[in-house]
């Protein structure tokens, strides 16, 4: 029997049970989210040669403009502080001509990447101090984990998919790339600046496919860590709903609260409608307050048998009357006047009751 209870500790103790949305939002605000870096790194990378792509002629023309300055102008310059300066403000200008839309957009296409990831998402816990990071013990067993092992091969498959594309792209091209010794300096580096694009698009599209499976990888390691048992699902819903036996007791005391309000009111009523062993429907009549008479107090069984001792004690009337008590039970709630249906019915228990106290 301790061997069986034992088991079933430990099952309700594996984490087997997919997170819930409060688990799931306490660790994005940690942080804890499911990204991979490679989906970043290929999108900058994909992003900034489709950029050199389209504006490497003008960049090298630029770059050819600030070369022949620097021979046919610069060079004849005064060497003074004042034409340093001119020429390095003029150099630096033409320099953020070039590099500023391949920085701007490196840093548009990693935002995206990180936000198509994410969402939105600011997290100072993942840059908190925290002394577990630099602990031998815990890196070591971050060194042999699974995780590193994964990350092994994901490397290596990178370099041989990155490698087998570039080295495609060289060998389609290496009659070109053997007679570059032939070619004006225009024509060779054009020709390496066309390889260089095509190599960086080709691994960028390689790296990208690698990416995708990579956040998936991501996705599934990510869901694994955040299960849960079922001991802490029904912890959070304690935590979150409130114990189930303090609120049947707070519910309880709040029913015994209310039946003390409404026995007080029942010395108040003109008449209790019995079922008679099963339902009383204390009412009064008071056409100051309602055009109608209302329910100042009802219940079943044990209340019902004390609403009609309290109605004993204060000399109030009680009528039996099975239909009209069950049916003013179930439709009519403490405090509402009786609907119309009920008026005549009623109003013959009143005039009963007004009638005996006439003779008394």
């Amino acid at each position: 029997m301790e061997l069986l209870q034992l088991d079933l500790q430990m099952f309700a103790g594996e984490k087997t049970e997919k997170a819930t949305p409060k688990k799931r939002q306490e660790s994005r605000k940690k942080g804890q989210v499911a990204k991979s870096t490679d989906v970043n790194s290929a999108f900058v990378l994909l992003a900034v040669f489709l950029v050199l792509s389209f504006t490497g002629s003008s960049m090298g023309n630029i770059v050819t403009s600030i070369f022949r300055e620097s021979f046919t102008q610069y060079i004849h310059m005064p060497f003074t502080s004042e034409n340093i300066h001119l020429i390095f403000i003029e150099l630096l200008i033409q320099g953020i001509w070039v590099v500023a839309p391949v920085m701007l957009v490196a840093v548009v296409a990693g935002v995206a990447a990180t936000y198509l990831q994410i969402g939105f998402l600011f997290s100072a816990e993942a840059i908190k101090f925290n002394l577990n990071k630099i602990n031998p013990l815990q890196g070591a067993k971050r060194i042999f984990s699974i995780r590193s092992i994964v990350e092994l091969l994901k490397s290596i498959l990178k370099i041989l998919l990155i490698g087998t594309v570039t080295f495609t792209i060289l060998w389609l091209h290496v009659d070109e790339i053997f007679n570059l010794s032939q070619k004006t300096l225009y024509d060779a580096l054009a020709l390496v600046a066309k390889l260089t694009i095509q190599m960086g698009i080709g691994a960028s599209i390689a790296l990208l496919f690698l990416a995708i499976l990579d956040y998936l990888y991501q996705r599934y390691d990510f869901e694994k860590n955040i299960r849960m048992s079922k001991q802490d699902i029904k912890d959070e819903y304690k935590k979150t709903e409130g114990d189930p036996l303090i609120k049947s007791k707070i519910k309880q005391k709040q029913m015994e609260m209310a039946t003390r309000r409404m026995m007080q009111e029942v010395p108040n009523a003109d008449v209790v409608i019995t079922n008679p062993t099963h339902f009383a429907i204390a009412l009064k009549y008071d056409d100051s307050n309602m055009d109608a008479p209302y329910v100042v107090a009802k219940g079943v069984d044990f209340i019902a048998l004390k609403i009609k001792e309290t109605a004993k004690e204060h000399d109030i009337v009680t009528v039996e009357n099975r239909p009209l008590a069950r049916a003013l039970y179930d439709k009519v709630e403490i405090g509402q006047a009786i609907p119309d249906e009920f008026f005549k019915a009623v109003a013959e228990v009143l005039a009963y009751v007004y009638r005996l106290k006439q003779n008394v």
